[in-house]
């Protein structure tokens, strides 16, 4: 397996996702605003404009965002000299700069990175999987989370978790409008509103938080099974990652900040607990994941 074809592959492909993120916001701006009977060319640049401050906003905050939304707090080396030397080890094995280093109060045992590049990343770990793991193992979560930075998974990954919020909160929003009394204001505004228009806008306005969901499935799984090769190659060790996996896979609690939002970002997603969330996984089967490193550590 060429890794670093695949690496540039997946770049290529941050790429077009996050167009399709701008895109999407922007199409549903559209529809928001035909629907309430704004209609005409000048739409067009407007929901355009606002595709592209969100799409922007994200690219600047999502670091800071992703970190609110799991309860994540930056410590500092004194804080944790032990985790901060492993994380520095890794980063000088894969050549790339030393991260800030977070760490999320919950029991349940994962981890995550996020920011814009790798002079901007963070990376997670949750108190549960300090406890959980040893060195070994925890050099391979370590090593798969900077597999993340360097494949710049972390920038479209974070991207989606702020575009699917603000998806989110436009389908409230219509929904809201349209229980209070936005369709009647909507037909006073503009009476010889053409239906297809109309009928092309409710679709788009009730698809869009299934849209953002195929999104961020087209983000995470190929990604965290790249994540895993690159990961190997950065340590040598696929029997660290392995190890790690199956103390994942053993254990059966989940962390409390379990958002659809930010689910595709951790090491192992805390929503894909039931047999019929299988077919919307944000994530390979963790079983898989173990098979692979297995057999990689056969070559080895």
């Amino acid at each position: 397996m060429d890794f670093r074809k695949l690496q540039s592959a997946n770049k290529l492909k941050t790429t077009e996702l996050l167009f399709g993120m701008a895109l999407l916001v922007g199409v549903v701006i559209w529809a928001l605003m035909t629907y309430f009977g704004k209609t005409g060319v000048g739409v067009v640049p407007f929901a355009v404009g606002i595709a592209l401050l969100s799409v922007w906003g994200s690219y600047w905050t999502s670091d800071k965002i992703v970190l609110t939304m799991t309860g994540a707090k930056i410590v500092t080396e004194a804080d944790n000299k032990q985790l901060y030397d492993l994380v520095t080890e890794v980063c000088i094995a894969a050549g790339l700069p030393v991260p800030k280093i977070a760490i999320v109060e919950d029991s349940a045992p994962n981890a995550f990175a996020t920011g814009r590049n790798p002079e901007h990343a963070v990376i997670a770990f949750t108190t549960g999987i300090l406890g959980a793991m040893d060195r070994e193992e925890l050099q391979g979560v370590t090593a798969h989370e900077m597999a993340h930075v360097a494949n710049r998974d972390t920038l479209v990954s974070a991207i989606a978790a702020t575009t699917a919020g603000a998806l989110a909160l436009l389908s409230d929003f219509m929904l809201r409008m349209m229980i209070f009394g936005g369709g009647e204001r909507r037909d006073r505004n503009n009476n010889d509103q053409n239906p297809l228009a109309l009928i092309a806008s409710l679709v788009v306005l009730f698809l869009a938080p299934l849209a953002a969901l195929m999104l961020r499935l087209a983000i995470s799984r190929k990604r965290e099974a790249l994540a895993d090769v690159t990961a190997v190659a950065f340590t040598r060790n696929p029997t660290g990652l392995r190890r790690a996996l199956e103390v994942l896979a053993a254990d059966s609690t989940v962390v409390h900040q379990r958002s659809t939002a930010v689910a595709h970002i951790w090491i192992e997603s805390p929503l894909d607990d039931s047999k019929t969330s299988k077919l919307f996984s944000t994530h390979p089967p963790l079983a898989t994941r173990i098979a692979t490193l297995r057999a990689m550590e056969g070559n080895a």
